[in-house]
């Protein structure tokens, strides 16, 4: 007695259509691609035929559980918010809520409850500030978009499917699957570039399995992108190739630009980037001669020494080129859903500032209401009575709410963090696993596995490469009773408020939300509302839908989507490609594009003093497998059997004249702190470049990670020094850093 279900697979941006067969038992017994799905067709990467896995795994937590010293017991939802009411309003009595803090883990931008409802946490919680894993992240991306485009999240993203030239810098979506990016099988995109004449580039320290597939593969040292880019820019001026195309008459700055690009040629840049001047040119005529160019950045552009400007200068290139908001360029999405996040915030209502406060302990200023996640360490460890403190609106945090994420894995200055987390007061985690931070925590409230939820991507549809939806029922039942995680958000925002177990109303904080969200759309809250009996994020979908540019809006347009349309249609539904939008997204003062915003151009001496800096001699980049997910899949066993993947990476000249040896055993040292792992010698690195993944650690005492913990590898944020961001976006130097290799036992 089997039973088939589709739905999407959640892991990530590609959102490939799955098909889930289920016996009589309630086991997945088999997850395969569904062919039949609009938007993925068939492809699949392995980390998606792994939901069964994780929903199976006896080391996930489905009971709310309490600690008491250093014990763990199992307790009823009742007694574990009781718990967590204890805990916090202990803290507001004794400290207030300016020692209360949140940190946000990258998981919550792919569930459809956390993704809908943090707000709702967040803004009655009050927090004078929180922690997220955006600084480690794209926070310079967001940063560059705020001040060009009016909003944080108004990101444009490739228009691969139909582009002629693509440069890839600081991407490899052959693991990652694409981020800030949205396209299914983005290699089988780079065949069909090559099919219609068209090439790839990518510009990478390390020849990524990307650079693998792609027709060029270019080496630059890493955290010069920026030097590089500026380079480019001063050609195309130089070379009269500049043509903004379709938005000449939309843009702000184009003179400034080209001011600030002239003592930057690519001759000047050269030994910096280590890429000769004339593939620098070479690079800029393709660009502005291809019938349609995409110039995309990722995350190897964010988390670097110079990340806002790499990832301003990714869109300012794509603009002086005419290939912004147009088919084959970069363009922003078209869903059929609105996002929550494009909601109008109202900490922005007075126009975008930056620097409006302080950290209490580095003294760092604020960049869109965060500091660097590093600076939550020292919050937690350093008392308000030491000397040489900021003024800030916050105190020494003696409460941390985590919401998917286990920061003690994936901050930098990671063993400064773990020794930190045992002196808080109260530490509550939403979490599903007993991982490297939620075993510091005093409460553990876990959510649903990914097949127990209903699911649609949220934010994530806004740079999809079509515009395209796809809506998936749960594939198993949950207890009754059992909260889900916009009902534990509210619960947990409410106490942090201040109000009491006892006195937390779910449905009225949820109906609240809601009446905003309709009032905010031009709807009638009630006539909204007559149409459903449950809240929740499902309700809140059906607005973004009906509300959206093809929905019904509630029976104004009558031929509009609603989200019943998704329920018909299990394969999902397709609206066709990208089209032209930037008029509609950008919401700048001027109205107009802003390509040259005063804020990052003031970035740019510390980038020339760069130029004359020796070259170090020996740098750290991380990096991603396709069979790896940040820290949170290494419990599964069938994706981390085999090879171990947690190598360092080193050149064959660099590991000769290091005396290293492949399969033997380095030791990494950084100003942070030092790790022993594995050698791998492989030509695929840059000389003068090593490579360590992110996300392992899997070795602290008190977990339950029985798999992982079998392959542990090693932390990288050990190495990585929190005291080094991109100063302008708050951003981490995760990447580029200097380090010491020796062989173990030298």
């Amino acid at each position: 007695m089997t039973t088939t279900h589709i739905r999407t697979c959640p892991l990530c941006e590609a959102m490939c259509g799955l098909e889930i067969t289920v016996d009589g038992d309630d086991q997945v017994t088999l997850i395969r691609a569904d062919r039949d799905d609009v938007w993925s067709k068939g492809y699949l990467c392995p980390k998606g035929t792994t939901l069964g896995h994780l929903h199976h795994d006896p080391d996930r937590i489905r009971e709310p559980m309490v600690r008491d010293g250093d014990e763990w017991r199992t307790v009823t939802w009742d007694e574990a918010f009781a718990r967590c009411d204890e805990l916090i309003a202990g803290v507001i009595e004794r400290h207030g809520r300016e020692a209360m803090t949140a940190y946000i883990g990258n998981p919550t931008v792919h569930n459809l409850s956390l993704s809908r409802y943090i707000g709702l946490f967040v803004a009655p919680a009050g927090f004078p500030m929180i922690y997220s894993a955006g600084t480690v992240d794209q926070w310079p991306k967001n940063v560059a978009c705020m001040l060009m485009y009016g909003g944080m999240w108004t990101i444009p993203a490739p228009d691969i499917q139909r582009t002629h030239y693509w440069l890839v810098m600081g991407g490899n979506p052959q693991a990652s699957q694409g981020s800030l990016l949205a396209c299914p099988d983005v290699l089988g995109e780079i065949d069909n570039i090559r099919a219609r004449g068209g090439k790839t580039v990518v510009i990478d320290p390390r020849r990524t399995g990307t650079a693998d597939r792609a027709d060029e593969w270019i080496p630059i040292v890493p955290g010069t992108d920026a030097a590089f880019l500026l380079a480019v820019v001063n050609v195309l001026f130089a070379d009269g190739l500049v043509d903004l195309g379709d938005v000449h008459d939309f843009v702000n700055g184009v003179a400034e630009v080209e001011a600030a690009a002239r003592e930057f040629a690519p001759e000047v840049v050269a030994a910096t980037c280590g890429i000769d001047a004339p593939t620098i040119r070479r690079i800029a005529h393709e660009i502005a001669a291809a019938p349609s160019a995409a110039v995309y950045g990722r995350i190897g552009l964010c988390n670097q020494e110079f990340g806002t400007l790499a990832s301003w200068l990714i869109d300012v290139v794509n603009v002086l080129t005419g290939n912004f908001d147009r088919p084959g360029g970069m363009m922003f999405g078209n869903p059929i859903a609105w996002s929550v996040s494009h909601l109008d915030d109202p900490q922005w209502a007075d126009g975008v500032s930056f620097g409006r406060w302080r950290s209490r302990v580095r003294g760092t200023p604020e960049v869109l209401g965060q500091v660097p996640v590093s600076c939550l360490a020292e919050e937690i460890d350093t008392p308000d009575d030491a000397p040489g403190l900021f003024e800030s609106p916050t105190k020494q945090i003696k409460a941390l709410i985590t919401i998917a994420g286990n920061p003690v894995i994936s901050a930098p200055d990671a063993g400064r963090l773990d020794a930190a987390l045992p002196m808080l007061e109260c530490m509550i985690s939403v979490d599903n696993w007993l991982n490297e931070t939620t075993r510091h925590a005093h409460v553990i409230l876990p959510g649903l596995s990914a097949l127990e939820a209903p699911h649609y991507d949220d934010l994530i549809l806004a740079w999809a490469a079509r515009t395209f939806g796809n809506y998936s029922p749960p594939v198993f039942d949950v207890p009754d009773g059992r909260p889900r995680e916009w009902q534990t958000l509210i619960v947990l925002g409410a106490m942090c408020m201040g109000m009491r177990w006892p006195d937390i109303d779910v449905r009225m904080f949820d109906d609240g939300f809601f009446a905003v969200a309709c009032e905010a759309q031009g709807v009638d809250p009630a006539v909204a509302m007559a149409h459903y009996e449950d809240g929740g994020p499902e309700r809140l979908l059906d607005l973004q839908i009906r509300t959206g540019p093809f929905g019904d809006r509630y029976g104004e347009v009558p031929d509009g989507l609603t989200l019943q349309h998704f329920r018909d249609a299990p394969h999902g539904i397709d609206l066709g490609p990208m089209v032209p939008m930037a008029r509609h997204w950008v919401k700048t003062p001027s109205g107009r594009i802003e390509l040259a915003p005063e804020y990052i151009l003031a970035d740019l001496p510390r980038l020339r003093a760069r130029l004359d800096r020796p070259r170090d001699a020996l740098v750290l980049v991380s990096r991603r497998h396709v069979r790896s997910n940040n820290s949170w899949m290494h419990n599964v066993k069938v994706l981390v059997k085999g090879k171990d993947r947690c190598t360092l990476l080193v050149h064959p000249d660099d590991a000769a004249r290091l005396l290293l040896v492949d399969g033997g055993v380095a030791r990494v040292t950084s100003e942070a702190g030092s790790v022993e792992v594995p050698v791998e010698v492989s030509d695929e690195m840059m000389l003068g470049v090593v490579s360590l993944p992110h996300g392992w650690g899997h070795d602290k005492p008190g977990t339950r990670l029985s798999v992982a913990r079998e392959h542990a590898g090693v932390n990288s944020n050990l190495l990585s020094p929190g005291r080094l961001t991109d100063v302008i976006s708050n951003n981490q130097v995760v990447n580029g850093f200097p380090v010491e290799v020796v062989p173990v036992g030298s």
